[in-house]
């Protein structure tokens, strides 16, 4: 065993310290130059779309999500754990300056969700019952032509997403929840596993109900908690601005936690926690994004840059605020006990309590949006029914043994396949990104001339014909 995580910490250490980082957000910065900065030309009306799709109650076609329900589907799986977890050790170990390259690898990473969702949307397939599929594995198959490399994304992201990642987010929610609350954790799982299994078995029309109505809440919450303790803290919050910009560019420290990490580990931190948290480039979110029930593949691309935007810009900046202002970072704690730790400072035992509703939360939808990647994978791989069955058993086996399982190596090994699915995906993202400049090309001159958004989908009927052989 020892073996096995020394080696899995090995590879851990060549992905994450050095290859993806530095591949991430290189391709972030390229796509940003080549496209022209999507993210700043085309904010507002991405910005538009997202939060007028909140009210929005249309019906789409069958088969389908609406572009706010795939939306909803991809911010459930990028706010999650590392939203809490996630910032507290950026900033403890990068200091606060970490923060800052957070924003920067969300803003280059705009650009790279844009082109993942838009070439989801273009090479998407319908299997035999008209239900829409798309991801990474359909564009790397169907844009590239290479099946095996699109089998290989398809395994590594049921392992890492379906499978090890939701084991790992149930610990999380049963963990927290024992502490608050004084529940067994094992009691914990079978909860979770119960209530998920209810919304597996409902399909994609279920899950899209349930994070297009949950997701909005439960940001909602975590951020009206966050601007009380920012109230309460107000004093701070210049301070604390200014700790974040000195600290990325220098290794002075303000506001203690990490003292004279340097410039280096700023950025190693900031960048990787990023990553992790807003997905782009990852290859998850745009199983979702390609099922959205969209006149132009452009306008699911642009609504995915701002979910990029949310995950980051929003609710990791409030996890980061409060903890500088209220100063839990020098209290000892560690991951999401740093985030907790803030809570309890600005509201006592019931701050702890909220943030163990809140990360409970967090970490359900992640399953739920996880479980989905992985559905849309096992479709890819498999036909029929009778895979989707056997994959929701697993995925609710590994739901129980996760919440009472200590989970180190698996975390280990749930960062090891995220890193391992994120390679066929930038191969695919960087051989095809200019079928999405073309894409975007297209929708502007449409919006010029004044035209109503089309777009001819002509993959759709690949699945069908695969089954019909």
């Amino acid at each position: 065993m020892l073996l096995l995580e020394s080696i899995v910490s090995t590879i851990n250490s060549i992905l994450w310290d050095y290859i993806l980082i530095v591949a991430l957000v290189g391709t972030g910065i390229i796509i940003s130059i080549r496209l022209g900065f999507p993210q700043i030309r085309h904010f507002t009306w991405g910005a538009k779309k997202v939060f007028g799709g909140v009210f929005k109650k249309g019906e789409n076609r069958e088969g389908s999500m609406s572009s706010f329900q795939a939306l909803a589907t991809a911010v459930a799986a990028q706010i999650g754990t590392g939203n809490i977890a996630g910032v507290a050790t950026a900033i403890t170990l990068g200091g606060p300056g970490a923060v800052f390259w957070m924003w920067v690898s969300a803003f280059f990473g705009m650009s790279t969700i844009f082109v993942e969702a838009t070439l989801a949307q273009k090479y998407r397939e319908t299997t035999k019952n008209g239900q829409l599929v798309g991801g990474p594995a359909y564009y790397i198959k169907n844009g590239l032509g290479s099946k095996s490399l699109a089998s290989f994304f398809a395994v590594s992201i049921i392992l890492a997403l379906g499978f090890i990642g939701n084991m790992v987010q149930s610990n999380s929610i049963a963990d927290v929840v024992s502490r608050a609350f004084s529940i067994p954790q094992l009691g914990i799982g079978v909860i979770i596993a119960f209530f998920a299994a209810l919304i597996f078995i409902g399909g994609m029309k279920r899950i899209a109900s349930f994070t297009e109505t949950i997701v909005p809440i439960m940001a909602m919450i975590y951020i009206i908690g966050s601007i009380l303790i920012l109230i309460l803290f107000r004093q701070n919050i210049i301070l604390t601005l200014k700790a974040i910009f000195i600290g990325a560019f220098s290794s002075k420290s303000i506001l203690g936690g990490a003292a004279g990490v340097g410039m280096q580990q700023a950025i190693r931190y900031g960048v990787a926690r990023g990553l992790f948290s807003n997905e782009a480039g990852m290859g998850s979110t745009p199983n979702s994004h390609a099922v959205a029930d969209v006149e132009h593949p452009a306008e699911q691309g642009l609504s995915a840059m701002i979910a990029v935007c949310i995950d980051t810009m929003l609710v990791c900046t409030a996890t980061t605020l409060i903890i500088l202002t209220t100063g839990a970072q020098n209290l000892g704690a560690e991951g999401a006990g740093v985030t907790q730790e803030a809570f309890n400072l600005a509201f006592g035992p019931i701050g702890q309590k909220f943030l163990a509703i809140c990360l409970t939360f967090f970490a359900f939808t992640t399953i739920i949006g996880w479980y989905y990647f992985g559905e849309n994978n096992i479709r890819f791989l498999f036909k029929g029914k009778k895979a989707i069955r056997i994959y929701q058993v697993i995925v609710l086996i590994f739901i129980i043994l996760g919440s009472f399982q200590k989970v180190d190596l698996v975390w280990s090994l749930a960062d090891m396949f995220n890193g391992i699915m994120v390679i066929p995906n930038l191969i695919g993202v960087l051989f095809l990104f200019k079928e999405s400049k073309a894409i975007l090309k297209d929708y502007d001159s449409q919006i010029l001339r004044g035209e109503k958004l089309h777009y001819k989908y002509e993959y759709e009927n690949n699945e069908l014909k695969d089954y019909q052989k």
